[in-house]
């Protein structure tokens, strides 16, 4: 039975090589045609514990996962049941586990799965330095239909570094595996893979926000790492340096921000990233980011919270603390990308916009784009670069570092201009950079750094809107893909539905949404969070047309499309 896509998890304990047999399928199904998306999950413990590479292999470009797997291949047993709420699977579904790995979990057992044993331990041994996660990738190439020759390409390069002995191990260990699929109960092989006019790329949600970040222009970071963020700085690191930039592991969070504002204040476009705790310690300074007008580029990967939280699943539950967070009114720009692809786009837009605008923008990414794996066509770099206005020749007289321009946006000095010297703190000032408590250059300097928000030109990247119809789904972030997929098999079913993912959280943009609400008669409001925290911001900053209906919960546990199909299929 052929399918146009295959959906199949990895799983073990920490150290099994569950990760490794993952990515290796990703680049195998890339290097052959087919598009991957891979999300890990684990424990929160710093080693050790269960581990899962969960995968969906397609002919054409996937965003989420799908309902349900159709092929569950457990390593071992030892930790595999504490997935089982994470692993849906049907009686058509195929469990293959080693025998001898442990016992078979009875949550898994319970979902009345067909099974098959495969003895991954004792077929390794049957081989000089043979590894049973090689003989699993093996077995689920064969049980797919990967090529093999896409399988072995991938192991040598990946094993490149290693050695002859390991990289030939390694290839009698897939070859094992992929004969003994022939014995195994049959699952579903993916549809023959279209040809690509252009080699797929095998990236995360992370490592295109870096890429992101540089394309804007960004040369100096600094941050400390948090899980689910650390990749950000992982990818940036060797080639920021390659670009002549720096990046240094600050103490802390409070470091972290500060030094790149100072970057910032002279001249260097910066960045730091993050997760929610590491973005409630630096809302203080994000607040001195905007009283002193300096660019800068926070990326927030969330996870699940509040305070440490479930490190290692995703959820939408920073919203509230990344638009609301700061004391006082402090207008600042929240971006959120709404797909893999797109936290390059949008960290890059971000960057750009900081600088265009002076001020501080918060990029809203979460684990789930972040520390997932997909093979994309390579993500257009716009042209978008960090740009900001700056004085021209001598000053002519003393310089108005903030004078209240039309636009609200003022030529910032950078250190050594001569004639340009200012002082730029968390005080509120008037337009020279002087402290001032009046209630006129207050209310002045505040109107400024609204209205330069307010004012500008965000084009249509503010949203992507797809279909039409009276029924709109409004979302954001990484609820989009399954969203999406969900659209998909409405209109297949003879609906009609339009989708508006919000890309600018803030500012709001209420005349543009109204236009692209326009003819709606009932609204669905999807996301990830407990609190419908998507929800009440839409309805607190626009006024939302006909029936309105909220869908949420939290994480960890990912929002599939069918349940969103389920929403409009039952409202229509």
């Amino acid at each position: 039975m052929t399918a146009r896509s295959v959906s199949i998890t990895f799983a073990g304990s920490g150290g099994a090589g569950v990760m490794t047999a993952g990515n290796m399928l990703l680049d195998a199904a890339g290097r052959a045609g087919w598009y991957a998306y891979m999300t890990r999950s684990s424990g929160a413990q710093i080693r050790g514990g269960e581990a899962a590479a969960m995968m969906r292999l397609s002919t054409s470009p996937v965003q989420s996962h799908d309902d349900q797997y159709d092929l569950l291949v457990a390593i071992d047993w030892e930790n595999v049941g504490r997935f089982s709420a994470e692993i849906p699977m049907t009686a058509d579904s195929l469990v293959v586990g080693d025998p001898d790995g442990g016992e078979f979990p009875e949550a898994i057992r319970a979902k009345g799965t067909r099974s098959a044993d495969i003895p991954f331990k004792k077929m390794a041994k049957t081989i000089e330095g043979g590894r049973p996660n090689m003989i699993a990738l093996g077995a689920v190439a064969g049980l797919v239909g990967l090529p093999e020759d896409a399988v072995l390409g991938v192991v040598r390069d990946s094993l490149a570094k290693k050695g002859e002995a390991a990289r030939t191990a390694s290839e009698a260990s897939v070859r094992a595996g992929m004969a003994f699929a022939a014995d195994l109960p049959p699952c579903p092989r993916l549809a023959t893979a279209q040809g690509q006019s252009e080699r797929l790329w095998s990236i995360t949600g992370n490592e295109a926000a870096g890429l992101g970040a540089v394309r804007g222009g960004i040369r100096f970071v600094a941050a400390y790492p948090i899980t689910p963020g650390t990749e950000v700085l992982e990818w940036l690191a060797p080639n920021l340096a390659k670009l002549g930039g720096v990046l240094v592991q600050a103490e802390d969070e409070l470091a972290s921000i500060n030094q790149i504002i100072g970057a910032s204040y002279a001249g260097v476009p910066s960045l730091t990233a993050t997760s929610g705790p590491g973005l409630a310690l630096m809302t203080e300074s994000l607040g001195l980011a905007v009283a002193s007008e300096t660019p800068i580029t926070v990326v927030n990967v969330m996870r699940g919270g509040p305070s440490t939280g479930i490190p290692v699943k995703s959820e939408q539950s920073d919203l509230n603390i990344a638009l609301y967070g700061l004391h006082g009114d402090a207008p600042h720009l929240v971006v959120a990308p709404n797909s893999l692809a797109d936290c390059a786009f949008a960290t890059q837009w971000a960057v750009h916009l900081a600088d265009t605008l002076q001020t501080a923008a918060i990029v809203l990414s979460d684990q789930s784009l972040g520390q997932s794996r997909a093979t994309i066509s390579p993500p257009a770099d716009p042209g978008l670069r960090a740009v900001r206005l700056m004085p021209e020749g001598e000053a002519a007289e003393r310089y108005r570092r903030y004078t209240n321009t039309a636009s609200g946006v003022s030529p910032m000095a950078v250190p050594g201009m001569k004639g340009y010297q200012y002082t730029a703190d968390g005080l509120e000032h008037n337009e020279f950079g002087t402290p001032s408590s009046g209630a006129a250059d207050h209310s002045a300097q505040l109107d400024k750094r609204l209205r330069k928000l307010a004012l500008h030109d965000y084009g249509t990247h503010w949203a992507d809107i797809e279909g039409d119809g009276d029924i709109a789904v409004l979302t954001w972030g990484s609820t989009t893909g399954p969203v999406r997929e969900a659209l998909e098999r409405f209109r297949a079913s003879g609906g009609r539905a339009r989708l508006v993912s919000i890309r600018l959280i803030s500012p709001v943009r209420p005349e543009q949404l109204a236009a692209a609400l326009a003819g709606v008669a009932r609204v669905l409001v999807v996301e990830q969070s407990h609190g419908a925290q998507f929800h009440r911001y839409l309805r607190a900053h626009y006024d939302l047309p006909g029936s309105v209906r909220a869908f949420h919960r939290p994480g960890p546990l990912p929002i599939r499309p069918n349940e969103i199909f389920r929403q409009l299929a039952d409202w229509s």
